[in-house]
């Protein structure tokens, strides 16, 4: 996803993309051979008229998708709008890699507590807890219940 959306943004693809009303995405419409009728018709009446604005959000959807799962930032959102994006991508008669990456987003999905312990969603995740840990121990030793200390290295039990 990283390499396609800066392939579109900065790269070579970007005059179809970002220029030229959407040529791209209304070549990919109007040129594919769509997995059902309706879907066809979807891309006929909806994509091909409006290709413009939907290439430009394909563009930087594939981007933000791509960075921030190369970050692991807001992981199962991203695994979300890729399983999306490729969904499109199959009806619209590309096989290509999409049913691969599609296997991998749903792996992470599955996995989603785990799926957050690297990157940035596994650095905020810990920073929660310690936060949330250091706020438990200030509320009980406000409650008048000792907390082991550094020095005394003993722990009081409320009578």
């Amino acid at each position: 996803m990283l390499q396609a959306g800066i392939a579109k943004v900065w790269g070579a693809e970007n005059p179809a993309f970002l220029h030229n009303n959407g040529a791209g995405v209304a070549g990919f419409a109007a040129h594919g051979v769509p997995a059902y009728s309706w879907w066809g018709s979807f891309l006929h009446s909806f994509v091909l008229p409006n290709s413009g604005w939907i290439a430009i959000l394909v563009a930087f959807a594939e981007l933000a998708i791509g960075a921030a799962l190369a970050l692991g930032f807001l992981t199962p959102l991203a695994c979300l709008g890729s399983l999306l994006l490729l969904f499109t991508y199959v009806m619209s008669g590309t096989a290509s890699v999409c049913a691969f990456y599609a296997l991998f987003a749903i792996v992470i999905l599955a996995t989603w507590r785990t799926s957050g312990w690297i990157g940035v969603d596994g650095f905020i995740s810990g920073r929660r807890q310690r936060h949330i840990a250091l706020k438990h121990l200030n509320e009980t030793a406000d409650d008048g219940v000792a907390v082991r200390g550094v020095e005394d290295n003993v722990v009081a039990v409320p009578a």
